[in-house]
């Protein structure tokens, strides 16, 4: 997994309440176990027609937004079933960072896991960032993890709270599978310990 520190980059206004994981991603595209691949189908039916043409009001499909790398989006984001493609499905469209005022806990703790950074801000501070993202592609907003800090594109702040440890998982890139690696010298030490103990084992 990729370090998370700093990120500078164009934000997309997303205003829509109740954003569900089905609307991230369509169940008919889980057919994958593959991180790869899920981003042309983000948010699907409303970004394509029937006949798989773009929808040109989308705010993603709209030229300012196409390489937008955070979301500013409306409450309780990410809720519905508890499928992992979503987070999945953002990562590989390009986003790193979702912003709003509530996120359902399942979609919210694998974005960390999948190197996302989800924050939770009062409707106020969201509304200060929507406004900001609406301005367009030369609007870029930067979102420093190490000071908690969320700079517009006219240069006003806002802090972020987050979990110590994601954030340390964020910040050294460590997945699941890092965190247990981390950990592969006292994991050697003590099978050779326990081989030696109980050799019979």
């Amino acid at each position: 997994m990729e370090k998370f520190e700093k990120l500078t980059g164009i934000a997309a206004p997303m205003p829509l309440v109740n954003i569900d994981t089905d609307m991230i991603i369509p169940k008919v595209f889980l057919k994958t176990i593959k991180r790869s691949g899920l981003g042309v189908n983000l948010f699907d039916e409303m970004r394509y027609d029937r006949q798989g043409n773009e929808i040109p009001d989308f705010v993603l499909n709209k030229p300012q937004y196409r390489d937008a790398q955070i979301l500013i989006a409306g409450d309780n984001f990410g809720c519905g079933s508890s499928r992992e493609h979503a987070p999945w499905a953002l990562a590989d469209f390009g986003i790193k960072v979702v912003v709003s005022t509530s996120f359902a806990d399942i979609f919210f703790n694998n974005c960390f896991k999948n190197g996302m950074l989800p924050i939770v801000l009062p409707q106020e501070q969201v509304d200060i960032l929507m406004k900001d993202a609406e301005k367009g592609a030369n609007a870029r907003m930067t979102v420093d993890l190490e000071n908690q800090q969320i700079t517009t594109s006219e240069g006003a702040t806002i802090t972020f709270e987050v979990d110590p440890f994601k954030k340390h998982c964020l910040l050294e890139g460590l997945d699941d599978i890092g965190l247990t690696l981390a950990k592969e010298a006292a994991i050697d030490s003590f099978e050779q310990q326990a081989a030696q103990a109980r050799p019979w084992v």
